[in-house]
């Protein structure tokens, strides 16, 4: 059985071991520049405190291909999946050799382990190892990237560390499971995306948040949270204060929400999502466009107002646990899906 699989596999998997050993090679020889444009830049701007600038040349020199790596790490469990694991199954039913291979001295349940396996196990190593790849590739990027695409960002999570190994594991088991039940190679193939495309989006949306306690905390405001200042006379004059998704003292954290709160800690709505809005002149004072100082002084004055930027958020030291938290996750799910496996196809499947 082992070599009859292989002889069925090994196209499929001398494929996938050339592409990552190219892209192996062409990360191996980026890398380390990466690494020493980084060292270099921070050495210089820590002299004169201008990181922030740095941080944004640096990162959209190379934002082409860290999203293109990326987006790379995020396909391959679900191609695992559809290419892989859809077919499985399907293959021998819509040609009617099942009705060969399960008749003989090798039982359903031997045929599906070795299946299962043998290609499972090269889907799952394949996307693990790409992982850790980009996720050292990547390390200065990470560090650089904006709030919205650092490490802990939904999107770019799902692409580091650990996680894409359970996610093709997954996505495998998922596929044949779906194709015992489908019976039909294309129908299993879209339902098995759809299903796991389903799972991933509600992972980061409904689960990753509450793996552990998020941390709620007060910040002032300072050009670390606010995107910016401005005045809308329309609506009466008032200051609006724009937040971002950041917070002082913990770069590279997962904002979950970011809220603008006055003296007594009661949040100050705003006309939009993200934006609050300051009862504070804005005809004299600090916070008026015609004062000595234009705008200058209506941070400090708002800060003394008491107004601070309410913040629910996972640290990035958070970053290992979630990813060993989730892999655990999406493990119990194929095994799940492993045991539904073997079921079906020794009292069901025919």
């Amino acid at each position: 059985m082992i070599w009859l699989t292989w002889r069925q596999f090994r196209g499929a998997a001398v494929m996938m071991a050339a592409v990552l050993v190219i892209l192996a090679v062409a990360l191996a020889l980026t890398g380390p520049k990466l690494v020493s444009d980084y060292s270099t830049g921070i050495a210089g701007c820590v002299q004169d405190n201008t990181c922030g600038r740095f941080y944004d040349r640096f990162f959209g020199a190379y934002d082409t291909p860290f999203m293109a790596l990326s987006l790379v790490v995020l396909l391959l469990p679900a191609l695992a999946g559809l290419f892989w694991g859809a077919p499985l199954i399907t293959r021998e039913l819509e040609s009617g050799t099942h009705l060969l291979v399960w008749n003989q001295s090798i039982t359903r349940g031997r045929w599906l382990a070795v299946k299962l396996g043998l290609t499972g196990l090269v889907a799952a190593a394949a996307a693990g190892l790409c992982g850790l790849m980009v996720t050292w590739w990547s390390d200065p990027l990470d560090k650089s990237a904006p709030g919205d695409l650092a490490l802990m960002a939904p999107l770019v999570f799902g692409a580091r560390g650990i996680a894409p190994l359970g996610y093709a594991a997954f996505a495998f088991v998922l596929g044949v499971t779906v194709g015992m039940l489908v019976r039909r190679t294309l129908p299993a193939m879209a339902l098995t995306l759809a299903v796991f495309a389903a799972i991933q989006l509600a992972m980061p949306l409904l689960v990753r948040p509450h793996l552990m306690t998020p941390v709620t905390s007060t910040f002032e405001l300072s050009e670390v949270n606010v995107d910016g200042f401005g005045i809308n006379r329309d609506r009466g004059g008032y200051v609006e204060v724009r937040l971002n998704n950041a917070v002082p003292g913990h770069a590279g954290a997962w904002v979950l929400s970011s809220n603008l709160v006055d003296s007594s800690g009661r949040p100050v709505a705003g006309p939009e999502p993200g934006v609050g809005v300051v009862q504070v002149s804005t005809t004299s004072g600090p916070c008026s466009p015609s004062g000595q100082q234009g705008m200058g002084a209506c941070p400090t004055e708002i800060n003394r107002l008491g107004y601070r930027q309410q913040a629910t958020y996972q640290p990035l030291d958070r970053f290992w646990p979630f990813q060993w938290i989730e892999t655990g996750i999406y493990a119990l799910l194929t095994l799940g899906l492993t045991w539904f496996a073997f079921w079906w196809i020794r009292r069901r499947l025919s």
